[in-house]
């Protein structure tokens, strides 16, 4: 084993490990903390990759803009104050165990069969590296994917108009 192969392994197994401390945790506050550890070793993992401009992407916009939005709705709440609802559903537990093993044999057998090896692309490593990784992002998100680029900015658009109209308070 190599010694960036080593280093991705290491990384994988701290992405893994903080994802399910954010569905196990029971406090709100240490669960988003896995989050920001899930979000700054996702963006590790990017740098192994090459893809320095998605890792910056992914500190930037989601260890920091995205964590800070939950952060503040954790304090909104005051979750400290909620207690604990017993099960309103004796076989909910039984339910959920056996709706994860049916989906993890199903990426099992996705990823066994191979469906997720795509073709390769047009922009090698060479040429990547050639023309810089931010500037083949922007050259295909602003050409080839322009429309949908354009959709996903007016359906945030609408959304943060939505979050300020529901925040309003009634005059």
């Amino acid at each position: 084993m190599t010694v960036t192969g080593f280093f991705f392994f290491s990384i994988a197994a701290v992405v893994l490990i903080s994802a399910i401390l954010v569905v196990v945790l029971r406090n709100p506050v240490h669960s988003a903390l896995s989050l920001v550890l899930t979000f700054f070793s996702l963006a590790g993992l990017y740098i192994l990759l090459n893809a320095q401009f998605i890792a910056a992407i992914q500190v930037i916009v989601y260890a920091g803009a995205i964590m800070v939005l939950f952060l503040f709705v954790i304090m909104l709440l005051n979750l400290d104050k909620e207690k604990r609802v017993g099960e309103k559903h004796p076989l909910q537990k039984a339910f959920g165990i056996a709706i994860a093993v049916f989906l993890l044999v199903a990426l099992g057998s996705i990823v066994a069969a191979g469906v997720l090896y795509g073709n390769k692309g047009i922009h090698t490593e060479a040429r990547v590296s050639a023309i810089g990784n931010t500037k083949a992002i922007a050259g295909l998100l602003f050409t080839d994917w322009v429309l949908p680029f354009e959709i996903a900015s007016i359906l945030l658009l609408a959304a943060i108009v939505g979050a300020i109209v529901l925040s309003k308070k009634e005059l």
